[in-house]
């Protein structure tokens, strides 16, 4: 498919219910946040869509929650160190190893979700990257990973403090890139209420 967010998406206007799965083998047009692509060779790695349709008075905390459940299935299953660098993206030894993208559309919120699984160094866009296999993970199995993940998008509010424990960002000297293109440095003090990173007392609902 192109993109099985814009898939999920698609279903989402017309009506369906919360729980569509959208899984691909092959995007041709995959997105990440901030306008940025997502390539992965075919069979690689996990690649999905997931409709939600959730009850809450603070969507913000919804991408952030679902990297949490990402990196919990990971450390439960594949048994790797998984982290997470704000607002969703899951590390394991200070690499990336999967990246999130939430949509709202019409009341909903399609998270889309790309996991490195099997990619070889020459198959990740940088050093920066890396994937299950090299960091020497109990599973590959994608068809477990992706019922792992499943199972673990439950979001209760509980899962606040959970996701501030794992959190890698906070304490650190940061740079946040915002939509913009302007940079700031601080330090990364807190996620507060609404999920945004506050940085020297600023807070910031988007970047990287």
């Amino acid at each position: 498919t192109t993109s099985t967010n814009a898939v999920v998406a698609e279903r989402a206007r017309a009506g369906e219910a919360a729980g569509l799965c959208v899984v691909a083998e092959e995007q041709t047009a995959g997105r990440g946040r901030l306008d940025r692509t997502w390539v992965s060779p075919p069979r690689a790695g996990l690649t999905c869509s997931l409709l939600l349709r959730p009850v809450t008075d603070d969507p913000g905390w919804v991408p952030l929650l679902a990297g949490l459940a990402v990196a919990r299935a990971l450390r439960e299953h594949a048994e790797v160190d998984a982290v997470l660098k704000w607002p969703n993206d899951v590390l394991v030894g200070e690499r990336k190893v999967a990246g999130l993208l939430a949509e709202a559309v019409d009341g909903a919120v399609v998270v889309g979700l790309g996991l490195n699984v099997t990619n070889r160094p020459e198959e990740l866009p940088d050093e920066r990257a890396t994937s299950l296999a090299q960091e020497g993970a109990r599973t590959t199995d994608r068809d477990t990973l992706l019922r792992a993940v499943l199972r673990a998008m439950s979001f209760t509010p509980p899962d606040r403090l959970a996701y501030r424990e794992a959190c890698s960002t906070l304490g650190r000297a940061v740079q946040v890139h915002l939509p913009g293109g302007e940079v700031v440095e601080g330090t990364a003090e807190a996620v507060d209420e609404h999920g945004r990173l506050v940085v020297d007392g600023t807070p910031y609902a988007a970047g990287d």
